[in-house]
């Protein structure tokens, strides 16, 4: 019995359209990402465990596919650690690589191993997939890309103005109608001065990051669970249902956290981002003060961003942030940066929902040759290279087959022309040039069969 094929869940098999269809918002982003001065670099598919583990919290570090050793990996584990079935004690022990989960950390340790041979402010933007072992749902799967662009080197305000701007022009471009939310890490902090038990921090910034999942009642009683007091939940209560601009906002909530330091100065720096913007202003992006958005990883530690579509019930296709020393954990301390990344394949479903893909094209030939035979195939290959040398795209049939089965692959195809040479057509060096739209056809040389394909 043969074997039943398949893939993993979360993981998707691409046609020739879909692949179009992605190419298409890829060469978008890149444009942008250059015209922003944005450079490309790449870094493996997979990293050493330790550089990957406790960079995105406990949250994020189960989410992490590690990659067995090689070999016997369970030989040199100690017969105890294997009775005991202790994962954190194990997972070193028989992993010590595993797929990236996104592509800021593998950035931040290609930024300090290389950091001699770099111009700081360095700008680079990677597209490339990463892996999460998440519950596959509509927009979310396992194996993803994410299309990123980071600067560090530079604590400067008007990176995160940029940034935004970016969003703006990469949506616009795209002809996709987007909100710009942001918010900023100290204000989160500023909050966070309002609980009583300062180690609840993490805790409550990855509860608040859902509120729009799951709800005012939903994320108090994930901060319940957490170990939150009710005083706490109270003290910070009345940014659940904010209102108004956003500058209302940022005046109520200066009286919020008038005695905290650090919220004063999450509060500076938004409004200073966000009066800028105003005066640059965006092209066709809103931009909206979240208080809510929290984006669960530890090493934000200034404005964050995050991306949503207009009229399109799905999660965020875009975000990001500034973090204050992400390479310090590899050593190079006082590197500040900030990036952001957009979820192409989030991007993808919104577009095809949108039908914003309507002048997207599969590639094909422009011209496919009937296939007669040996001599003719011979005489048709030598005018299929001179045309692929000239830019045209061009195709042989590869067998001799009933002329009816060559001209169905031609329809099929959607392939403009299809040229026929027979023995009276090698003879007079012509061929017989069929259009495949109105069925008209003539005979022409071969330099006019150049012209009339560059000109359709």
């Amino acid at each position: 019995m043969a074997q039943k094929t398949g893939i993993p869940k979360g993981t998707r098999d691409f046609s020739a359209e879909q692949i179009s269809k992605r190419n298409y918002i890829i060469n978008h982003i890149k444009q942008q990402f250059e015209l922003f001065g944005f450079a490309p670099i790449e870094t493996p598919s997979f990293e050493n465990l330790s550089t990957l583990m406790g960079k995105y919290g406990d949250e994020g570090d189960r989410l992490i596919f590690k990659i067995l050793n090689s070999g016997d990996f369970l030989r040199k584990v100690d017969d105890q650690v294997l009775a005991e079935k202790d994962v954190k004690k194990l997972t070193p022990k028989i992993s010590e690589k595993a797929l990236r989960y996104d592509l800021t950390v593998p950035f931040a340790r290609y930024v300090v191993q290389h950091q001699n041979e770099l111009s700081f402010p360095f700008k680079r933007y990677q597209i490339q997939p990463v892996w999460r072992a998440d519950r596959p749902q509509k927009g979310r799967f396992r194996e993803f890309y994410q299309c990123d662009a980071d600067v560090v080197g530079s604590r400067s305000l008007w990176q995160d103005v940029e940034f935004a701007l970016l969003y703006d022009a990469v949506f616009s471009a795209l002809k996709l109608p987007v909100t710009i939310k942001i918010n900023n890490r100290k204000i989160l902090s500023g909050l966070a001065d309002l609980l009583e038990e300062k180690d609840k921090f993490t805790d409550f910034v990855v509860a608040l990051d859902k509120l729009d999942k799951i709800g005012e009642e939903g994320v108090i009683k994930e901060m319940e669970s957490k170990g939150i007091s009710q005083k706490s939940i109270d003290n910070i209560s009345p940014i659940f249902n904010f209102k108004g601009d956003n500058q209302a906002k940022i005046d109520l909530l200066k009286t919020l956290l008038a005695n905290s330091k650090a919220g004063q100065k999450g509060l500076e720096e938004l409004e200073f981002i966000l009066k800028n913007i105003a005066e640059t202003g965006l092209q066709s992006a809103d931009i909206e003060f979240d208080i809510t958005l929290a984006r669960g990883l530890n090493y934000y530690t200034g404005s964050i961003y995050e991306v949503s579509a207009k009229n399109v019930q799905m999660g965020s296709i875009g975000g990001g942030g500034r973090y204050d020393d992400l390479t310090g954990i590899f050593g190079l301390k006082n590197m500040s940066g900030i990036g952001i990344s957009f979820g192409l394949d989030r991007i993808y479903l919104v577009m095809e929902e949108l039908g914003l893909f309507e002048n997207v094209s599969i590639p094909k030939p422009d011209i496919l040759f009937i296939n007669f035979g040996e001599k003719e195939a011979l005489y048709s290959l030598k005018a299929v290279q001179q045309l692929r040398q000239s830019g045209i795209k061009a195709e042989l049939y590869p067998d001799s087959a009933k002329m009816k089965k060559q001209m169905t692959y031609a329809n099929k195809r959607q392939i403009p022309f299809v040229a026929l040479a027979g023995s009276q057509e090698i003879e007079n060096n012509i061929f017989t040039l069929k259009n495949m739209k109105d069925g008209s056809q003539k005979k022409v040389s071969l330099e006019t069969m150049i012209s009339v394909i560059r000109h359709m």
